[in-house]
């Protein structure tokens, strides 16, 4: 069963106020240590559980040790920093041609421009 699994069997087993507010505060908590349980006690350890709350938390942590969920470890957060890939030959070529091809479009556009303010005002006269 996965955490997550672990957390909805104890919302219907425990219907309670205090222990929604429990385990809402643990979801938020898994939210900012990547689905570590552990790393989320521990950061609640500071923070005031609502009454009736920390058996609800002690069931949690004993179900998911039972079910090896409990310290979970998905390595480095994919998106906080991607490595840098090295730019090869052919990508920079390619990025060479489209800013070149976009500069060339522009100037095509400021001398049409340009030739179009020219015509109507040689005409206009």
């Amino acid at each position: 069963m996965t955490l997550y699994g672990i957390i909805a069997d104890l919302r219907r087993k425990h219907p309670t106020p205090a222990a929604m507010q429990t385990l809402d505060m643990v979801v938020a908590e898994l939210g900012r240590t990547r689905d570590n349980l552990k790393d989320a006690v521990a950061n609640l350890e500071g923070k005031p559980l609502p009454p009736g709350g920390k058996p609800i938390l002690d069931e949690l942590i004993q179900r998911a040790r039972e079910e090896g969920v409990y310290d979970l470890d998905f390595g480095p957060d994919p998106y906080d920093k991607p490595p840098s890939e090295p730019l090869d030959e052919g990508t920079a070529g390619i990025g060479a041609l489209l800013a070149i091809s976009s500069l060339a479009g522009v100037a095509l556009a400021v001398a049409a421009v340009i030739a179009g303010l020219q015509k109507i005002f040689s005409s206009g006269g």
